[in-house]
């Protein structure tokens, strides 16, 4: 009876220690996330309508001349901005680099050796980031719109930039020569709160207004990419849903039919 009770006694303090790790996991992690929601605030995507093909051309047309140098779309064929109203020559005369033909998947040159060795780390397969951004931030493309425009200058950094929305993100920007430069100013309230405010250092090409439309239509080239058939899966589920109405009117009515006589 007493090795018994030891028994039981070790299996109890075993279960008991594991909780109390489990407790103490919970404890460290949890503030961690509620800081990170916390400050995380995300500007509202002006959702373009998918059938604005004007506005997903432009969109890859800023993907390939200024994103497409380091980041790939490896799961997207240049065939395929054909869906989006552009025809094969044009798409042959200003939107290939050297090289390549209209078939070929969108790869970079880069290799992942010099990526890594250039900025600490290969720059991520943009194919599906707006759905990847979207299981971590709940909105791709708010995340995505967001970070495109939350640049500053940091000379402390590699690359001189730095990110409000991806602290000390390995990442230059990009897009630079349109929204201009911007620096990060520390303000201090009455109540001792220290809040970061971006202020325009440097015109770009672009102004503030433009600037914000040509990203939000680069996000919405960045969400048709990560699923191209998205509008034809919708159009073929309305076509189902109307079928299955049909056919359940249908097949109600030819067994209200069959089964009138037999009792």
């Amino acid at each position: 009876m007493q090795a018994g009770s030891g028994k039981g006694d070790d299996q109890m303090k075993t279960q008991a220690i594991k909780l109390l790790k489990r407790l103490a996991a919970v404890a460290l992690i949890a503030p961690a996330l509620a800081m990170a929601s916390e400050a995380m605030h995300l500007d509202k995507w002006p959702a373009a309508d998918h059938s604005d093909q004007r506005s997903l051309q432009y969109g890859a047309k800023l993907f390939i001349n200024y994103c497409l140098n380091c980041h790939g779309a490896s799961a997207i064929r240049y065939n395929q901005l054909l869906k989006l109203g552009l025809d094969e020559k044009t798409i042959t005369d200003n939107l290939l680099f050297t090289g390549e033909k209209i078939g070929d998947l969108m790869k970079v040159s880069l290799s992942r050796e010099d990526a890594e060795a250039w900025f600490g780390t290969a720059p991520p397969d943009l194919s599906i980031i707006a759905r990847a951004k979207a299981s971590e931030s709940g909105s791709g493309a708010d995340y995505l719109y967001t970070y495109l425009r939350k640049f500053y200058r940091d000379p402390s950094r590699p690359t001189g930039w730095n990110n409000v929305v991806f602290s000390n993100v390995g990442m230059p920007h990009a897009l630079w020569d349109l929204q201009g430069v911007q620096s990060l100013l520390e303000e201090t309230d009455d109540d001792g709160h220290v809040e970061h405010k971006l202020v325009q250092s440097t015109s770009g090409t672009l102004s503030p207004e433009d600037y914000d439309k040509a990203v939000a239509d680069l996000v919405g080239f960045l969400v048709w990419m990560g699923e191209p058939v998205a509008d034809t899966r919708k159009t073929i589920g309305i076509f189902v849903l109307i079928f299955l109405a049909v056919f359940y009117v249908l097949a109600h009515a030819l067994g209200k039919n069959y089964w009138k006589d037999i009792h």
